[in-house]
């Protein structure tokens, strides 16, 4: 099988031999069929939008990113969760499936010039292989997705340096930016319906590419520093030709349908009937602790609170252990030598613990059981849909936290500490908070301190389900600290994932080429320099995040 990233187009052709006159060098067409050569690229477009959505929360909900960046955790099944332990089955195909559809929307758009298709679908192609790149280091870029052109170098294409593709998707976005300039009436074409982003709101999108373009200056900001800097000024010196989104109702979400599991919240309840997706994913303490911390009122929106809280009471008499009030009383007998957490109001997994399900006294430990003194997730991530349960691709609080962090390095990005609180204020809004925004800012703990470790910190906060741009974050900060458990894979948590067997198989020569080019470490090990604790460019020769 070749990488799926290959453009593959198989025409079915029934040809049917009859006592005729006719050419028979003559194809019958399938009325029911569709031209790839003649179709609307809107056929196309709904599936880009909704497989980008679907998979990226995926990746950052129920998969790998949430219990990596210590948000989540598993209490059962949870070696790749948990624990980063990943191995080389991580696949990008899914990714380059839809770049495949996305660049026939692009050829379609181009053909039939529509500007705006043209720009939705550059957007979306900077925010994938964005994301392939920040994943996994080198990729495939220049020669992707045009297997169907013939030749090896389409075929079997050579991976493009992570710096190039930075540079690649930051052109991309300012050609964007371009193409989507016009108001909503201009364009000689429509993408209201398929749009289940912005309902084909062109200003909207602009406004997702050049807060894309800041993502990704500021990705680079220690490697290219001067080109970081020039790019985001440009930007916001110019906010007439380069608008960005700045509060909540710009951000760049995808509702689910909850029709099916195709089009659901990943825990939906349609095709889990027991509930036992729901009940795996658990708080992490890491998380908890650092809201409770700032008395965080999206905890309450995000996790459900502990059911029946423990409390250990040293006046109860030996072995006492009895449920009262709505809480378990124990005597400190009960509890000798066992990590507790008397929390009344919420509790986390901690991170990467050997014995999750039977974590905090819970009295089976059954994974996914019904554990009554951990803090479950709230209620609305067991539904199939939900006013808050969206994919969250880019929001206004990321674009004002990234400015907050090129203000304080002294770039004419505005005003640090405006950025700061605007990026919290945003995130609040978002999650339907915007009445608690201001008695939480004026708490001395989240006043803002001129750091770039508390913007970041705050920044991992805000990221809840879309965990992997605290990730990239982390890798080029070291924050927020965070710390492995007793059962991870190594003492730190790694920085990309392993080019996987198949792509080493398939692609064997510029796979290994590109393997070459990662920065080895301490913490590679083994595995050389295919680890995830090998350090793609965007992160080498520096001490971060270790």
């Amino acid at each position: 099988m070749k990488t799926t990233y290959i453009k593959s187009i198989v025409l079915m052709v029934s040809v049917f031999l009859v006592s005729s006159c006719k050419d028979l060098t003559e194809l019958n067409k399938n009325p029911n069929g569709v031209d790839p050569t003649t179709a609307n690229p809107n056929l196309v477009l709904s599936t880009v939008l909704t497989e980008t959505g679907r998979s990226f929360v995926s990746l950052n909900y129920d998969q790998i990113i949430g219990g990596l960046m210590q948000h989540t955790q598993k209490d059962g099944w949870s070696g790749d969760h948990n624990d980063y332990d990943w191995g080389q089955n991580n696949s990008w195909s899914g990714w380059y499936t839809i770049l495949t559809n996305n660049q026939y929307v692009y050829d379609r758009a181009v053909a039939l010039n529509y500007p705006l298709h043209q720009g939705v679908s550059l957007v979306m192609k900077s925010m994938i292989f964005g994301l392939i790149t920040d994943l996994w280091g080198n990729a495939p870029y220049s020669y992707a997705v045009k297997a169907s052109l013939g030749g090896s170098e389409n075929i079997f294409p050579a991976f493009d340096s992570q710096e190039d593709i930075y540079t690649g998707i930051l052109a991309d976005l300012e050609k964007a930016n371009t193409l989507l300039s016009k108001a909503k009436a201009e364009y000689n074409s429509n993408i209201d319906i398929p749009d289940v982003y912005y309902a084909g709101d062109p200003t909207k999108w602009r406004k997702l590419a050049n807060s894309l373009a800041l993502r990704y200056y500021m990705r680079i900001s220690d490697k290219k520093p001067e080109v970081a800097k020039a790019g985001i000024e440009k930007i916001i010196a110019n906010a007439a030709q380069y608008p960005i989104m700045t509060v909540a109702t710009e951000d760049a979400t995808m509702a689910f349908a909850g029709n099916s599991s195709a089009d659901s919240w990943p825990a939906n309840t349609r095709d889990d009937a027991s509930e036992s997706n729901y009940r795996r994913i658990k708080m992490c303490n890491t998380l908890v602790k650092a809201m409770l911390n700032v008395n965080d009122p999206r905890l309450g929106v995000w996790a459900n609170k502990v059911k029946t809280p423990l409390v250990i009471d040293a006046s109860l008499p030996a072995k006492s252990d009895f449920i009262k009030e709505g809480k378990r009383f124990l005597s400190p007998d009960k509890v000798a030598g066992i990590p507790i957490d008397t929390n009344q109001n919420y509790v986390g997994l901690p991170v990467s613990l050997l014995a999750g399900a039977s974590y905090n006294m819970s009295p089976t430990a059954a994974q996914g059981a019904d554990n009554p003194h951990v803090s479950w997730l709230n209620t609305m991530y067991k539904s199939p849909k939900g006013d808050l349960l969206k994919a969250r691709l880019m929001s206004a609080a990321e674009v004002h936290f990234i400015l907050a962090e090129a203000a304080l390095k002294g770039w004419a990005a505005g005003d640090a500490e405006t950025h700061y609180k605007d990026a919290i204020k945003a995130s609040f809004t978002a999650w339907g908070l915007a009445s608690a925004y201001a008695a939480y800012v004026a708490q001395p703990k989240v006043t803002f301190d001129k750091t770039q470790k508390q913007i970041i910190e705050q920044k991992w906060i805000a990221s809840w389900t879309a965990a992997s741009e605290a990730w990239f974050d982390y890798r080029r900060t070291g924050f927020p600290e965070l710390k492995t458990g007793p059962q991870g894979k190594r003492e730190v948590l790694p920085v990309r994932f392993y080019y996987m067997l198949d792509e080493r198989n398939l692609n064997k020569a510029n796979a290994d080429i590109a393997i070459n080019k990662l920065e080895a470490t301490t913490y590679s090990a083994a595995d050389g320099k295919n680890s995830a604790w090998s350090k793609p460019w965007v992160i080498q020769g520096g001490k971060k995040p270790w």
